[in-house]
């Protein structure tokens, strides 16, 4: 099957599964740009009601094989409580919880950050 890049044989159930998850979740974001697109372009405003709705239909799928994920793949939990959620710029999250950690790492030894004063 197109969707394995290793042999499916040398894969457990677990490994199996998380790939069902992966694909599902890729085909329910596939399928939320289609709905998306096409309440969109339409000029038929009940259309678009039911094309809008068919695509929220699709995000809660989505969702729904992220929470999965989330549960059964670590880092994904670990990702998702960095990023979602957030008021902070998505792209500088990682750098300002890095930096945030440096100075709690900075606080614990006691250490100032500005070196030794002898």
């Amino acid at each position: 099957m197109a969707q394995y890049h290793e042999p499916v044989e040398d894969l457990d159930q677990d490994d199996r599964d998380i790939v069902r998850a992966l694909m599902s979740l890729k085909e329910e974001v596939e399928a939320v740009n289609w709905y998306q697109q096409r309440a969109s372009a339409t000029d038929d405003a009940e259309l678009e009601e039911v094309l809008a709705h068919n695509r929220d239909e699709e995000i809660e799928h989505a969702v729904m094989a992220v929470e999965w994920l989330r549960r059964n793949m670590p880092a994904w939990e670990e990702e998702l409580n960095t990023y979602l959620f957030t008021e902070e710029p998505i792209a500088q999250i990682e750098e300002l919880e890095e930096t945030e950690e440096e100075s709690d790492e900075e606080e614990e030894s006691g250490d100032l950050g500005i070196g030794n004063l002898q």
